[in-house]
């Protein structure tokens, strides 16, 4: 069985320093974010950090399990439909509607140095990712491979676009749904 995200192993107090963490590196990224910077914001010490998460990479990889826990939840469902067709449709969905619930956050994931190198090697993210994918593409489709490149920087980099900065969560959720249906040939 491939490695699956394990974001309800954590304490409460760990879930605390992952929420702090999470939100300073939406603002500040992960190379900008220390750990006294989460340690100030939790209302605890350096050291108590360092006792939950042995290194920062560790925090890293554990608020990034907690962020996607929710797109392994969707596909987990989304293996469950009766077609690849409606796998498809629900997942796009569910990653929109993650990646507008997150949007300051879909940056860093995609972005940030320190991010993507520990992602890269991360045995959860890698089968997660290769799930996805699975949903998405057909095999041999190189057709289909340009589509889910195309949706992925669409949805990532539209999400973070100044463009769209002022739209409201619906208005964005509504059109990028309508792309991605396109792209995928998907009914509306």
């Amino acid at each position: 069985m491939a490695p699956r995200l394990r974001a309800d192993a954590y304490s409460e107090a760990q879930r605390r320093t992952i929420d702090a963490a999470l939100d300073l590196f939406g603002d500040h990224g992960v190379s900008g974010t220390s750990l006294q910077m989460i340690a100030d914001s939790v209302g605890v010490t350096k050291a108590a950090i360092y006792h939950q998460f042995k290194t920062k990479d560790a925090l890293v990889l554990a608020v990034v399990e907690v962020v996607l826990l929710r797109l392994q939840d969707a596909v987990d469902r989304a293996e469950t439909e009766p077609s690849r067709l409606e796998a498809r449709a629900a997942l796009l969905i569910q990653v929109i509607d993650l990646a507008i619930d997150r949007r300051k956050w879909v940056h860093v994931l995609q972005g940030d140095p320190v991010m993507i190198r520990l992602i890269a090697s991360h045995g959860p993210f890698i089968a997660l990712m290769s799930r996805v994918y699975g949903l998405l593409l057909d095999e041999d489709d190189p057709a289909g491979a340009v589509r889910a490149a195309i949706v992925s920087a669409a949805i990532g980099g539209a999400i973070v676009n100044p463009l769209v900065a002022g739209l409201d969560d619906a208005t964005l959720r509504a059109e990028l749904l309508t792309v991605t249906r396109r792209l995928f040939e998907l009914p509306e």
